[in-house]
């Protein structure tokens, strides 16, 4: 099973919108990103989102892009408790993508690879993909990478 791990794109501040929609550079790097993924055949069988618009609009153009639909899910939240999806991830079979917010994606990558919150193992980057891999001994591994700057 793939677990694909996605930090929303860059969204404006809340000053500027209340609501932090995705800015133009941040639309962009996600279509980009979005691309690169539909290439390289990385098909999640579901797509969640934490239901904060810039993580919505996120998950929406990797919806438009790999044919998926996306729902907003309890959870993903920046400071939620990373046990609880941990626990849901370990009963599912199909590949999942999460789209979200820091700290949670990161708290929740380390986890999953060694049972602790902390260290931080992973830098995630707006837009971003990170993908982790269930190991046959049920552990978990960094399968790729990919960031903006990967995508030309």
């Amino acid at each position: 099973m793939k677990l694909y791990l996605v930090q929303h794109g860059e969204a404006k501040s809340e000053a500027e919108d209340p609501q932090r929609s995705l800015t133009e550079r941040g639309i962009e790097e996600v279509r980009n990103v979005a691309k690169v993924a539909k290439r390289l055949s990385l098909y999640p069988s579901k797509i969640y989102h934490s239901g904060k618009q810039r993580a919505k609009q996120t998950a929406e153009i990797f919806t438009g892009s790999l044919d998926r639909r996306s729902e907003a899910t309890q959870g993903l939240s920046p400071n939620d408790d990373v046990r609880v999806w941990a626990e849901r991830i370990s009963k599912e079979r199909e590949d999942l993508m999460i789209v979200g917010h820091l700290p949670f994606l990161e708290k929740l990558a380390s986890f999953l690879m060694t049972g602790k919150e902390t260290p931080r193992l992973v830098f995630f980057r707006y837009g971003g993909i990170v993908c982790l891999d269930r190991r046959e001994d049920g552990g978990w591994g960094v399968r790729l990478i990919l960031t903006p700057e990967m995508t030309g």
